[in-house]
């Protein structure tokens, strides 16, 4: 099984609380977590500001982004596999890839709470 790598915004404070609640989960290691602003160019499977407008990850090699970057990271953590495995279904992931283009609407407010939240 290869690892599954997980690209994130390092700079975005919701995105590190979120991605710190799943590095908890992954007790297994199975995730490798990427902070986009750390990795080396070269390293990054495409330009890096595109990695950051959405959430990627790469499994078995190929490219993931949005809630299909979502649901193979879920399948990764055994307690949150089931809804994973239900993401490979067309219709589940549609819908969970029309919620997800509704929370990119919303992530900047998300992100300024945060911040000022850290701040105090």
């Amino acid at each position: 099984m290869s690892k599954l790598i997980v690209w994130y915004d390092g700079g975005c404070p919701l995105c590190r609380r979120e991605i710190g609640v799943m590095r908890r989960l992954d007790r297994r290691g199975a995730i490798a977590f990427v902070d986009v602003a750390e990795a080396q160019a070269s390293a990054c499977p495409i330009e890096p500001a595109e990695l950051l407008a959405r959430f990627h990850a790469t499994e078995n090699g190929q490219l993931l982004s949005g809630a299909a970057a979502f649901a193979a990271m879920w399948r990764a953590i055994p307690l949150l596999r089931p809804l994973g495995l239900a993401a490979r279904s067309p219709w589940v992931l549609a819908l969970l890839e029309r919620m997800y283009l509704l929370f990119l609407r919303f992530r900047p407010r998300l992100q300024r709470f945060f911040a000022e939240e850290q701040r105090a």
